[in-house]
């Protein structure tokens, strides 16, 4: 039995196309939920790093203390720079979404809008990524470091 309204496949092909930066959505989605996870954690170790801080006095064990907050507040800073990046993101994918169907209803005369916007989310997405790598770096190195102070501790307590 025929269709008594003729079916325009053109509009499958714009639901189609609109969906297409949901991948992008998810990757963005997951990386924020990671970058929001790892912020608290940097937070939460500045904090008590901060506490230990209020019982020291003046010496090189304050100084040093000192500069771990200083490290975790640098961390911090990129973590955050990271998330505003990837809610931009998040928010040029929705807008590449939006722009795929705006365009459709107007007779594709927007010409790159949506494309540009897509563009946009992937760049902020890449920056978002070097940000989080120079933290997690920032991160090691301060592990790192404590290690290090840590082995020689133990090793002047094997000395005594």
């Amino acid at each position: 039995m025929p269709s008594p309204v003729a079916i325009d496949p053109t509009h499958y092909a714009v639901v189609s196309a609109m969906i297409t930066p949901a991948f992008f959505l998810t990757a963005a989605s997951s990386m924020q939920i990671s970058s929001n996870n790892r912020l608290a954690r940097v937070v939460d170790r500045m904090r008590a790093d901060i506490e230990t801080l209020r019982g020291l006095p003046q010496g090189p064990a304050r100084v040093e203390q000192e500069a771990r907050i200083a490290i975790h507040r640098r961390r911090s800073y990129l973590v955050l720079a990271a998330v505003r990046m990837l809610y931009a993101a998040i928010s040029a994918f929705v807008g590449t979404s939006l722009g795929i169907a705006v365009d459709a209803f107007f007779g594709y005369r927007l010409d790159l809008v949506p494309t540009g916007l897509a563009v946009v989310g992937v760049l902020l997405m890449f920056a978002a990524s070097l940000c989080l790598g120079h933290e997690a770096k920032l991160g090691l190195r301060m592990l790192d470091r404590e290690l290090d102070e840590q082995l020689a501790k133990d090793r002047l307590e094997v000395k005594e």
